[in-house]
């Protein structure tokens, strides 16, 4: 009967078994030996606890590497977190800050309308600018205020300093003005001190010439331009701006009114002007009436027939 040949399985059974026992009786001594409260023990255990516990160091180096990633990835979470929330909060008080600029800017402008002083007997309308006519050739722009509001063609409208121009077309809701700077403006005004009256008339530029002076030579760059009030188109002594002269040789008119950032308008409600429907009113004033007497001549049979009468009593 041949024998059976030996197999590595055969020798690493019984080691298996050794090592198993060899590690439970190791074990074993080592909880007896922490269990045992005698101070020889606890010196060998203090020894024991330096001698081995440092030789460990270079075991635990990727454990600590590996924590110390992940508190740092943590960190970092939060770091970013933050940042996040930090850069929401910046662009929301930049929304406000905004948002605080363009009130501040309402409420100087609105400041502006309120110190601005005009004829007491005058009432206003205030009005939102709208929009512009947005054309280089004609220099207008639309307010939120129209027929229901009172507005009529003509009205003078200010901004917080000086005119701005005047009412020419009344919607229901809106109107439109026309600018001092239109071609299509014609408006008289008085120079101070001078007193010299011209016409001020839009040509499509920032600073309207000044036509048909009566006196150029009384008239001096810095003199105060205001509205004379000929002809009922414009209230009188309402601020224009003043004279400067042009780089063509013209005397011309800065305006007061701010035109690059026009959002308020006051429109000023002028008085009603009379209206003269006799022609002859223009003349003089028709006579009054009297008797009839008076009113009628004798005719030419009546006063022969009055002579003959008072030749026969004669």
């Amino acid at each position: 009967m041949a024998r059976r040949t030996a197999t590595p399985e055969d020798f690493a059974r019984p080691l298996r078994r050794i090592f198993v026992g060899l590690l439970v009786v190791v074990l074993l001594a080592l909880f007896l030996l922490w269990r045992i409260d005698s101070p020889r023990v606890e010196r060998f255990r203090s020894a024991l606890v330096d001698a081995v516990v440092p030789s460990f160091d270079w075991a635990l180096v990727p454990a600590t590497r590996v924590a110390g990633m992940f508190e740092d990835f943590q960190s970092y979470t939060r770091i970013y977190e933050q940042n996040q929330e930090l850069r929401r909060e910046l662009q929301q008080m930049k929304a406000w800050r905004e948002a605080a600029l363009q009130l501040e800017q309402k409420n100087a402008r609105l400041m502006d309308l309120n110190q601005v002083r005009i004829d007491p007997r005058l009432t206003h309308v205030t009005g939102v600018v709208l929009t512009d006519s947005g054309s280089p050739f004609r220099q207008s722009v639309l307010l939120n205020v129209g027929a229901r509001d009172g507005i009529r063609d003509g009205w003078a409208t200010m901004d917080g300093i000086g005119l701005v121009g005047r009412i020419s077309g009344v919607g229901q809701r809106t109107a439109r003005v026309i600018l001092l700077t239109d071609s299509n403006s014609r408006i008289p005004v008085t120079v101070q001190p001078s007193g010299q009256k011209a016409l001020l008339s839009g040509d499509n530029t920032p600073a309207p010439p000044l036509d048909f002076l009566d006196s150029g030579d009384l008239v001096r760059p810095g003199d105060r331009v205001v509205t004379s009030g000929d002809g009922g188109v414009f209230p009188a002594d309402l601020l224009v701006g003043q004279v400067v002269l042009g780089s063509d040789g013209r005397l011309r008119v800065r305006l007061s009114a701010d035109y690059e950032r026009l959002q308020f308008l006051r429109v000023l409600r002028s008085h009603d002007i009379e209206v003269i429907t006799d022609p002859g009113g223009l003349v003089a004033e028709p006579p009054p009436p009297g008797p009839a007497a008076a009113a009628e001549p004798p005719g030419p049979g009546e006063a022969g027939a009055a002579a003959t009468a008072g030749v026969g009593g004669g």
